[in-house]
């Protein structure tokens, strides 16, 4: 009875595909649909099927596999059909489940490959639903390849063909995408709708107030009221109007002006107020400030009550871990507060209560993202003892892994006298010399090898002083792994104008703030005039006390819109969702005696 109905089935089968197949024109060729019928069957009929109707089930098959989330079947399936052979809609079907593949075994580079083939040229031609899965398919590629800028451009290209749920999804990724990128990188450039995006996501960015930033909004899209973002205004903005009811007038500033932090806390002062002062200068109507002595506190709950009968409506501050900590142990706050230290890591913090500050755990996060974005995929980290060390090594540990990097090695910074042997051991020269040794006792006579060091490090993930790094670069060059790439913290960089030091460092990759690096900004420049200290590495603190300034009104809006940030003097800075802000810092190089500012990655 089953061989009976087996020719009836496959002729049913064969029918179905055909049915649902589609034929562009005659040189395209057909394009398969996943009929109703298992990979098994699929897979049965094809061995029965002349060549060209055996490849229309093949990729039926795999792209049914790929559906069911069996991906090492699907891409079994796909190797054992010879893309060469298939017309070119066949081609397209085929390259577009090879990206689709890659995505999710997370190979971004591979799933772009793979859209480059040749047959890519002729999707305009294939029917609206392939050009859909095709193009966003690319837009996921590229996002996942941290290139958000050409994602955005295949979701402004393909919106046209979207209707529904998938337009007004492919609506929200667009702005998430372009508001995302920093402001260097809202130029305009060819396609209309993709600079009215940019336009948008810049204004939205420049704004220093949620009262400034609405009112750019709603004029955009009095001068643009054909662009679909002005037709539907992306979600996050849309909650900007809440935000912008309700102005911040006054601010408590809580630091200590006694004790061993008072110097920390005058920098942080100072540049908080001179942040406010340039507000006035540029005709913004900024909040008042009252200072308040941390070091005087004999209660928090005392100082709240103040606070409040003072008409404060943020507290920045405290700066004391110890008093964060204890802010951090409350269920709630009576004020919204911006602590400039952070509690405990994992300290579940109430709802009023955002920190922030110059986390080294964000710099190593940083070195992670960047190493890999720069192509390198295998590490070993040098890190000084302790528990700073420590918190440095775990963050970068956990950001690089997470990536799909490999550390190899990590050692604690040794003393001067042991670096050598340290970095030698780190980089297994006492191996290489071991197979000198076997290979001259094989031949009996002398063999001569320079000692070459382990090939399996991409580079070296670094945390050190410079007085360290000056150890460590040139022992480098002397283990033979002079070429051996370095990305550190800003610790390596004093912020001093040091031509000798600095060539001691060359070659050395390091983060640093904004403040640091762009030492024409006119903020930087007043402030620097003012306290020259500012200009070298306490330069650090005065960029944080204007970004605490600058975040202070931004809070409400960073919290409700997570994939917002504020371009700040201390990095480009976002909330996590434990309220603790990150920040994202560009990148230099030692080079020939100066510090030279790399060109921004989206890593």
């Amino acid at each position: 009875m089953i061989a009976c109905l087996r020719p009836l089935f496959a002729l049913s089968l064969a029918s179905l595909l055909v049915a649902c197949a589609t034929s562009p024109s005659s040189n395209l060729g057909e394009l398969p649909r996943t009929p109703h019928a298992s990979v098994e069957q699929l897979l049965q009929q094809a061995n029965e099927s002349k060549p060209e109707q055996a490849n229309l089930l093949r990729l039926s098959a795999a792209d049914q596999a790929y559906r069911q989330q069996d991906y090492a079947r699907a891409s079994s399936i796909l190797e054992g059909i010879p893309l060469e052979t298939l017309k070119p809609a066949q081609q397209v079907y085929a390259s577009t489940l090879v990206a689709e593949l890659a995505l999710a075994r997370k190979d971004a580079k591979a799933a772009i490959k793979a859209l480059s083939h040749p047959s890519l040229e002729r999707l305009a031609e294939l029917p609206v639903d392939q050009q859909i899965r095709t193009e966003l398919t690319r837009a996921q590629a590229f996002e996942a390849d941290s290139q958000p800028l050409q994602a955005a451009r295949e979701r402004v290209f393909i919106a046209p063909l979207l209707s529904g749920d998938a337009a007004k999804a492919n609506h929200e990724a667009i702005w998430k995408l372009v508001s995302g990128l920093p402001s260097d990188q809202l130029q305009p450039g060819g396609d209309a709708d993709l600079n009215g995006w940019l336009e948008l996501a810049r204004i939205s960015k420049s704004a220093s107030t949620l009262q400034q930033q609405q009112a750019a909004i709603d004029t955009w899209r009095e001068q643009n009221p054909q662009h679909p973002a002005a037709v539907q205004l992306p979600e996050p903005l849309v909650k900007l109007k809440e935000l912008a009811s309700q102005p911040l007038t006054k601010i408590a500033l809580l630091l200590p002006q006694d004790g061993q932090l008072a110097g920390v806390a005058r920098a942080l002062r100072d540049g908080f107020l001179a942040a406010q002062y340039q507000a006035k200068q540029a005709g913004q109507n900024p909040p008042a400030i009252q200072v308040y002595d941390s070091s005087r506190l004999t209660s928090l709950d005392d100082f709240y009550r103040q606070a409040q009968a003072d008409g404060v409506q943020l507290v920045v501050g405290p700066l004391e871990k110890p008093l964060v900590k204890q802010l951090g142990d409350r269920a709630q706050l009576p004020l919204t507060t911006l602590a400039l230290n952070y509690s405990d890591a994992g300290q579940k913090s109430p709802p009023q209560l955002f920190q922030f500050g110059l986390a080294a755990e964000d710099e190593a996060r940083e070195a992670a993202h960047r190493a890999w974005a720069d192509g390198l995929r295998r590490a070993i980290a040098l890190v000084p003892s302790g528990e700073w060390g420590d918190r440095v090594l775990s963050a970068f540990q956990q950001s690089w892994q997470a990536n799909g990097g490999t550390l190899l090695a990590s050692q604690r910074i040794a003393p001067p006298v042991q670096m050598a042997q340290q970095i030698a051991d780190l980089l297994r020269l006492r191996q290489s010399d071991t197979r000198a040794q076997q290979v001259q006792g094989t031949l009996g006579v002398p063999v001569t090898a320079q000692p070459s060091p382990r090939q399996d490090v991409d580079f070296i993930f670094l945390a050190a002083t410079p007085q360290q790094a000056q150890q460590i670069k040139p022992t480098l060059a002397f283990q033979y792994a002079g070429d051996l790439p370095v990305y550190a913290t800003s610790h390596v960089f004093s912020g001093l104008n040091d031509q000798a030091q600095y060539n001691d460092l060359s070659g050395i990759r390091f983060c640093e703030t904004p403040w640091l690096l762009d030492a024409e900004d006119p903020l930087r420049q007043q402030v620097s005039g003012q306290w020259p200290q500012a200009a070298g590495s306490l330069g650090r603190l005065y960029a944080m006390g204007v970004d605490a300034f600058r975040l202070a009104p931004r809070l409400s809006q960073l919290k409700a819109l997570p994939d917002s940030s504020v371009d700040g003097l201390s990095g480009r800075l976002t909330l996590n969702p434990a309220q603790r802000i990150e920040r994202h810092l560009p990148w230099a190089e030692f080079r020939n005696g100066r510090v030279e500012r790399l060109p921004d990655s989206d890593s």
